[in-house]
């Protein structure tokens, strides 16, 4: 690597280590996601600021394997056992009403010569950012609750929805072509979760226990396997990784669960496998959050166009992006008013019209094809920076005021299946 490569590699590192501090040192007056200050130091050492940051193919490699592992973690949080029955039911309808309005607003916004690329834009609008929620409502405890429970499945297709979308519109100029392409890969990826899910022999469950805590880390090994060969294939059919890296991380999930399900005897006498799902996630967590995961967003930051995002007409953008995410993604939750109670509803609204990660995988892709402009993708990542600041704040605001703070409304699974 050239110096000024180096050079950027430790800013951008350093970072990643300041966003924690600044993260707490800012908690006694608001929570502030940590992709939030990555995303801003970003710009800070842009070329639009300080001009510190040189990018070169090194750090573009790394910052991409940052976004394949962003969408991985995000494939393997699903719990298929926590969201399944009614909640993703509705949690389909309600993306489906947002791909419906998001279209309508795209082809208005279109119309007014306001936006440029109106897939790019339809798309955009329908992302919930549910791996940057997720931490806060942990912290709430509010994810046992039922408002958790129907956020999970609503945030999990607000993720999934636009990552198939992004395949099927957004990479190929052919989607009839790409949509039988995309139903090949989903049997593959279905047949290599079932090849996941097949038990193993007792020696390599012991095996991958044992390696755990030691340099082996063979349950580590896997999943990266794993996520590199579903990355890979997708890329070969045409595909955009994303839809092999959230793929990938489904299936590792359901290989770390079914090996982690046998029984004492089975593993040997060795720790129940559980534990060993939950230490390989957590070492997977900690390579992608440690490292790749805050150096995509610091690089987000860094290429993002401030020139076009301060220009006084464009600026505008920014509050109307904004209410837009609340009609797109916000009004899709009156779906579950005969589930939860008001407010309750009106905090999922604002929830799920939370985005930004996928804003900026898509804005970077709309760019990069010439099919989106910089004013464009600059105001909706600027807006997708305000929403998941402002917008987990005022629904938990409305949660505390009707007294809905503490996980009091927790949830029986066999409920929402009977519902």
């Amino acid at each position: 690597m050239e110096s000024d490569a180096l050079r950027t590699l430790v800013l951008i590192v350093s970072i990643a280590v300041l966003s924690p501090f600044i993260s707490d040192l800012a908690k006694r007056w608001t929570r502030i996601p940590g992709v939030v200050i990555e995303i801003g130091l970003g710009m800070v050492i842009g070329p639009y600021v300080l001009g510190w940051a040189h990018l070169d193919e090194v750090i573009d490699a790394l910052a991409e394997m940052g976004l394949v592992f962003l969408i991985f973690l995000a494939g393997f949080e699903i719990d298929p056992e926590e969201v399944k029955g009614r909640p993703v039911r509705l949690a389909v309808q309600g993306w489906m009403v947002s791909l419906a309005l998001g279209i309508a607003a795209a082809v208005v916004l279109h119309a007014l010569d306001v936006t440029s690329g109106i897939r790019f834009v339809a798309i955009a609008l329908t992302t919930t950012a549910i791996g940057t929620l997720l931490p806060i409502l942990g912290d709430a405890g509010v994810l046992k609750t039922r408002l958790g429970v129907n956020f999970l499945a609503s945030g999990s297709m607000g993720e999934l929805g636009p990552i198939v979308a992004i395949s099927i519109a957004l990479t190929s100029d052919t989607p009839g072509r790409t949509t039988v392409v995309l139903l090949v890969f989903a049997a593959i990826a279905l047949l290599t979760g079932w090849l996941a899910t097949r038990d193993a022999r007792p020696r390599t469950v012991a095996l991958i226990a044992r390696t755990l805590h030691s340099s082996g880390q063979l349950g580590v090994r896997i999943c990266v396997l794993l996520c590199l060969l579903l990355v890979w294939t997708a890329a070969e059919f045409g595909l955009d990784v994303l839809l092999g890296a959230f793929a990938a991380g489904m299936v590792a999930r359901l290989f770390l669960v079914q090996h982690s399900s046998m029984g004492d005897a089975e593993a040997a006498g060795h720790t129940s496998v559980f534990d060993h799902r939950e230490e390989v996630q957590h070492r997977i967590e900690a390579l992608g959050f440690g490292f790749f995961i805050p150096l995509f967003f610091v690089v987000s930051g860094v290429r993002l166009d401030l020139d076009a995002l301060f220009a006084p007409v464009e600026l505008v953008k920014v509050p109307l992006f904004l209410a837009l995410f609340l009609l797109v993604r916000g009004l899709p939750a009156l779906l579950y008013r005969n589930d939860l109670p008001r407010h309750d509803v009106q905090a999922l609204a604002l929830l799920q019209a939370s985005a930004l990660p996928l804003l900026v995988v898509i804005t970077t892709i709309g760019i990069e094809t010439g099919q989106m402009r910089s004013d464009n993708a600059a105001g909706l990542v600027g807006a997708g920076l305000i929403s998941v600041v402002v917008f987990p704040l005022v629904a938990m605001a409305l949660r505390q005021g009707k007294g809905e703070d503490a996980p009091q409304a927790s949830i029986d699974s066999t409920t929402i299946e009977g519902r």
